[in-house]
């Protein structure tokens, strides 16, 4: 499968984004599927997953309801809406996913993860 990831851009504090994720090549029937961040000078972190499995979801704490993970299989596509934006969450967003056995847990590991989207650039302003 490959991931294309979209819906990045420049927004003020408090608004909102959609990201989507869109896979090829593939589907992500019976697969969890994370977003990952990466900010300048600073480590990439998990951010949300969901499992096509049993429908578990899961979101870091600092994003904890403010963003939603969502899946349409129909579209092949993982979305994470983003509600009231923070500058701190300026930031590159990468989708990916694993292999089947992996699971959506709280602690997400970036190198659980074997397949990534290019990244979209989500940057807030203040």
């Amino acid at each position: 499968v490959q991931l294309q990831a979209s819906g990045g851009g420049l927004v003020q504090a408090g608004g909102s984004l959609r990201l989507s994720c869109t896979a090829s090549e593939g589907t992500f029937d019976d697969y969890v599927i994370g977003w990952f961040r990466q900010a300048p000078g600073k480590q990439r972190e998990g951010v949300s997953c969901i499992s096509d499995i049993d429908g578990t979801k899961r979101y870091a704490e600092s994003v904890e309801g403010r963003f939603t993970i969502s899946i349409d299989n129909a579209k092949n596509t993982v979305y994470l809406q983003m509600n009231n934006l923070k500058p701190e969450d300026t930031a590159v967003y990468y989708c990916a996913t694993g292999i089947p056995t992996l699971a959506c847990v709280d602690e997400m590991r970036a190198d659980e993860y074997d397949t990534w989207g290019q990244g979209t650039l989500v940057t807030v302003s203040s």
